[in-house]
């Protein structure tokens, strides 16, 4: 899937275009290369492979917040329907997340000390939301 990728931070534009400055990193316009292959999406979305099964995000939006009583929308992240490793040599290194394509907050992850997931509060009342999990070996996934 085509992106637009900041050189810097690796974060993805989804939306189309490069953003003037990188909401990750701050990097400019300049910053950004348009990449055919930025994402990797499923062969077959009905017969996943295994390494396709470790690295789609699942998405989980949780209407009631137990946190924020009002005005919240959970939205969980975990990579993998099959739990991806998080090794210092195979791990997930963060987790972008997106509503209508438009980035709005980014998880570092550690390896060895934390699990592939990562859970947001929105304020947000509806819309698309798309999360792009990225693995240091096997590239950018992407699901909504």
């Amino acid at each position: 899937m085509k992106g637009y990728v900041c050189k810097i931070c690796k974060f993805i534009s989804i939306n189309g275009s490069a953003p003037e400055k990188c909401p990750v990193c701050g990097a400019p316009k300049t910053a950004f290369e348009e990449r055919e292959d930025a994402i990797k999406t499923p062969q077959d979305e009905s017969n996943l492979t295994e390494l396709e099964k470790k690295h789609i995000p699942v998405i989980t939006v949780v209407k009631a917040c137990g946190l924020i009583p009002h005005g919240c929308q959970d939205a969980h992240a975990k990579i993998g329907e099959i739990q991806h490793p998080m090794l210092s040599e195979h791990y997930i290194t963060h987790i972008d997340f997106y509503i209508d394509n438009e980035f709005i907050s980014r998880v570092i992850l550690t390896p060895d000390k934390l699990n592939p997931a990562a859970a947001l509060h929105l304020k947000a009342k509806g819309g698309k939301l798309t999360v792009i999990a990225l693995c240091n070996l096997h590239g950018a996934w992407i699901n909504s």
